[in-house]
């Protein structure tokens, strides 16, 4: 039976799931001290198209995510306790990898300061798994996981459906690829509580900004590189859709 179904292991999931989708109920706004108020703002003209609040946001989110879920990618390789854990974490790597990369390519065509971390929360969210062990470990981090990936997955759709920026469109559409696969990895865990899940996703709580907004970068410090892992051997495009079963000619 999964972890996650013990009363115990409920209550540390439900914690930690509230910190966590408190991230992604905000805007992530680097270098500005109020959430936006006008998302569809035009902030840049680029030789790309123009730039909207919410453009810039999202670039920012993408960096985020990936400097807290690369490494909890890392920790599932290491200390998942099946396979399917395992695999997972690979694919967490390998996808944040690739989109890690692809921020910090158009970031400066944009004019967007990328941040060297994860916001205060993600940060604790890390510390939250890492606390746990053994089977509680993985059903902790799928069950987070789980929760964050669905939250994007709506952004991402917006974004992609709004931008009339080609860079930013360029990285929904990676983004759209890399999060739908990290969803079906993550269930194929066996671990997923879909209530608690589907609870987090559309009831989120509220936490004050400072704790859900990356610092900025200190001035000069280089930019922090998520290490691409080709030797990995993986595939983060989103899963083809199977063919339809038809059914014999009479």
């Amino acid at each position: 039976m999964p972890i996650s179904r013990n009363a115990a292991g409920t209550a540390l999931v439900v914690g930690a799931l509230t910190l966590t989708t408190a991230a992604l109920a905000y805007p992530v706004m680097l270098g500005v001290e109020k959430t936006t108020a006008a998302p569809e703002r035009i902030i840049a003209d680029t030789p790309y198209g123009p730039l909207t609040e919410a453009d810039r946001d999202f670039v920012v989110k993408v960096r985020s995510a990936g400097l807290w879920e690369y490494p909890l990618g890392e920790m599932a390789m290491e200390r998942g306790t099946t396979e399917e854990m395992k695999e997972t974490g690979k694919h967490l790597v390998v996808g944040h990898g690739g989109l890690d990369e692809m921020c910090r390519k158009i970031a400066p065509e944009l004019g967007i300061d990328l941040p060297n971390q994860a916001t205060p929360q993600q940060q604790q969210f890390v510390a939250t798994v890492d606390g746990s062990e053994g089977k509680e470990f993985d059903s902790t981090a799928v069950n987070i996981m789980r929760v964050t990936h669905g939250q994007i997955f709506s952004v991402i759709a917006k974004v992609r459906a709004s931008t009339r920026n080609t860079l930013v469109r360029q990285l929904a559409d990676l983004a759209n690829d890399t999060v739908l696969d990290h969803i079906t990895v993550l269930e194929k865990t066996g671990l997923v509580n879909f209530e608690q899940v589907n609870f987090q996703q559309t009831s989120p709580p509220q936490l004050p900004a400072e704790q859900v907004t990356p610092p900025p970068p200190q001035p000069g410090s280089p930019v922090v590189v998520l290490t691409p892992r080709p030797d990995l051997n993986v595939n983060t495009a989103a899963p083809k859709t199977p063919d339809p079963v038809t059914s014999p000619r009479s």
